[in-house]
């Protein structure tokens, strides 16, 4: 069945807001194994954040869930696929970004210690998958922003997310697959 974008998300934060686990990882990883998840696509951008946002929620940080899904929406939307390659920025990465952005009320005018902490996570994690290399893996950016996600959150602001161990299981789904050079990867 052919999805338009605005149709997996619907069905994205329809899945979401029914999840009871702090971690995202968990979160994200149960909704990936849905038909409307590509192995490979732009609504992993609002998936990947709006996993961060319930799995903080439901850790104890003070966030208005609907509010905070309406405006990640609004903003992952107008991010392109294929951001990795040709913009140098990762959509994963954008999306966590957005999420602790969206926490935290930060804007491009924000003159506090969040829009520091912001550009802080975003850098390190494009430093990370940039090691790793390419090609694409929405599966393996997306675990690497969540798991550094939930690194930062807890260290800085006492949130206690839910870090649990990831084994990728896409693998044989995608061609691409970078196989041990991923720090997912099964085998």
């Amino acid at each position: 069945m052919d999805y338009t974008l605005n149709k997996k998300y619907k069905l994205i934060r329809a899945q979401i807001i029914k999840q009871t686990s702090t971690s995202p990882i968990e979160i994200a990883k149960s909704i990936m194994h849905e038909d409307y998840i590509s192995m490979h696509g732009p609504e992993h951008h609002f998936l990947d954040g709006a996993s961060f946002l319930v799995a903080y929620k439901n850790a104890g940080g003070e966030v208005n869930l609907d509010e905070a899904l309406d405006a990640l929406a609004k903003r992952t939307i107008m991010m392109p696929g294929a951001m990795c390659g040709y913009w140098g920025m990762c959509g994963a990465a954008a999306s966590v970004g957005a999420a602790l952005s969206i926490i935290h009320h930060t804007s491009p005018l924000s003159n506090d210690s969040f829009y520091k902490d912001n550009m802080e996570y975003t850098s390190s994690l494009i430093k990370k998958m940039s090691e790793i290399g390419g090609p694409r893996c929405c599966k393996r950016n997306a675990f690497l922003a969540l798991s550094e996600g939930v690194r930062f959150v807890n260290q800085k602001y006492g949130v206690q997310m839910e870090l649990t161990p990831i084994k990728c299981e896409f693998s044989p789904h995608n061609p691409q697959c970078i196989g041990p050079r991923c720090p997912f990867n099964q085998k």
